[in-house]
């Protein structure tokens, strides 16, 4: 076994898009109630079966925006003792950059692994 480095191939410039748009659909709840799930969950669903890379980055994108769901009703009940609203606010500005890091990755061709994310769509 070497060290060397796997070199997977340059997914297409049509694969990278779709790629990008599933992380960057979540933008959608900005104005869409349930747009962060929706967004991700729908362009995943159209889009899975046509690339590896679209399903691949489609799940990390939809897992993410479960966990950040999650995360975000967790703090809405914790404002009962103040520190929710803390705590949502740090939800909302990580996800923000996140997933403008995640949609900018993705339409660069690079697999992106969202930090802290609970993996529940395998």
């Amino acid at each position: 076994m070497s060290d060397e480095p796997v070199l997977l191939p340059q997914p297409s410039k049509e694969a990278r898009q779709w790629a990008m748009f599933c992380h960057l659909s979540a933008l959608l709840g900005i104005w869409i109630p349930f747009g962060t799930l929706i967004g991700p969950l729908v362009l995943w669903q159209l889009k899975r079966e046509s690339d590896p890379f679209i399903d691949a980055q489609g799940k990390e994108a939809l897992n993410f925006q479960i966990t950040v769901a999650i995360a975000s009703a967790i703090s809405l009940l914790l404002m009962i003792v103040v520190i929710g609203f803390f705590l949502f606010g740090l939800v909302a500005i990580g996800a923000l950059v996140l997933t403008i890091i995640a949609g900018v990755k993705a339409n660069e061709g690079q697999p992106y692994r969202y930090p802290f994310t609970w993996r529940l769509v395998k």
